[in-house]
């Protein structure tokens, strides 16, 4: 049985109740409750930060999962579960020291990035040596991981994200030009975003600018900048929206693969930074276009093409839901993540 696990904070019952209501794409976080159209008893729960005496016990006695697929759970939880799952490693480390499963696995997001910035991982290393199993969304991480973990390591393995393509419906074709950027993770890329938007602006005054972002960054003239909107309200920006576009820096783990989703869902066609791994997301010439990394002209180019050619966007937009039906829903992501542990 498969144990999907995420952080505390994250509120999963909030969640649940928020999907039941029509606010919120998935039962479970990312959809990862299509994991029980191949393990019907697959469940979700939370873990919270380790205790002091947890971190400390594992220092003594260290928990490693096995590899083996051998059932039952020794966890301080009680857990019946044999398989944990988490999304992101930093879960992955609350699992470890707080409700360790025979089995463990998890998907790594951040961490590649921090090791080619030269940055403090602290213990993680360590924490990912311990699962029977890494996985990415990014196919640029695939070997940097597999560097960091040693040749000794649990394998790593690699498939695409997916998207609520039923909360992110096909919408009408919008009467008015606008064009949406959305997103605010650490590598998105305000400062070439914004100046690419004035170029935008100043080629097509007409088009309506609008932008969901936590960035303090002075937006150009012109640019609504939305600091928060719920997922129900960004479903209803991207129906507004004529294109999408996202700037990132330069990263592994391919920032703005759900914006990208979730637009292409919609029917949209997206501009964005060309960044290892995007291109399992985003088609050059087919959904999207790509702009290297800091070239706000070139992004700016981009958006201004499809505006200036509905049919073109239109045909980018039917192609990317195309690939979203055919290959990058929750349920695809979540048959990917079943067969990488074993069911």
């Amino acid at each position: 049985m498969i144990e999907v696990l995420f952080a505390r904070e994250r509120d999963v019952a909030g969640w649940a109740a928020d999907h039941a209501a029509g606010r919120r794409p998935g039962a479970w976080p990312y959809g990862l409750e299509a994991l029980r159209e191949t393990d019907p008893q697959a469940t979700v729960g939370s873990v919270g930060e380790p205790g002091r005496l947890q971190v400390l016990r594992d220092r003594v006695l260290p928990r490693r999962a096995s590899s083996s697929g051998s059932s039952g759970s020794s966890g301080s939880s009680g857990s019946s579960a044999s398989i944990g799952v988490t999304w992101d490693e930093n879960v992955a480390r609350r699992m470890l020291l707080t409700t360790a499963h025979d089995e463990m696995y998890t998907g790594v997001i951040w961490v590649t990035d921090r090791v080619e910035r030269g940055q403090d991982v602290g213990r993680m290393r360590d924490v990912l040596r311990r699962m029977s199993g890494l996985w990415v969304i990014s196919r640029g991480q695939v070997e940097p991981l597999r560097r960091f973990v040693g040749e000794d390591g649990p394998p790593v393995g690699f498939f695409t994200f997916g998207v609520d393509a039923d909360f992110f419906a096909a919408r009408p074709w919008p009467s008015r030009p606008m064009v949406l950027s959305v997103g605010g993770d650490r590598d998105r890329d305000p400062a070439t975003l914004f100046a690419a938007l004035a170029l935008v602006r100043a080629e097509r005054p007409d088009v309506e600018l609008v932008v969901q972002t936590t960035s303090d960054a002075a937006p150009p003239e012109g640019v609504t900048v939305v600091p928060h909107v719920s997922h129900r309200e960004l479903a209803e920006l991207y129906a507004r929206a004529s294109v999408v576009a996202v700037a990132t820096r330069d990263n592994l783990h391919a920032s703005g693969m759900t914006v990208s989703l979730e637009a292409m869902a919609t029917g949209r066609p997206v501009v964005m930074t060309d960044t290892p791994g995007i291109e399992d997301y985003v088609e050059h010439e087919r959904t999207g276009l790509l702009a290297p990394v800091g070239d706000a002209e070139a992004l700016a180019g981009h958006v201004l093409r499809l505006l200036g050619d509905e049919g073109e966007a239109r045909a980018f937009g039917a192609a990317g839901r195309a690939a979203v039906e055919a290959r990058l829903t929750t349920r695809h992501l979540a048959a990917s993540l079943a067969e990488f542990v074993g069911r």
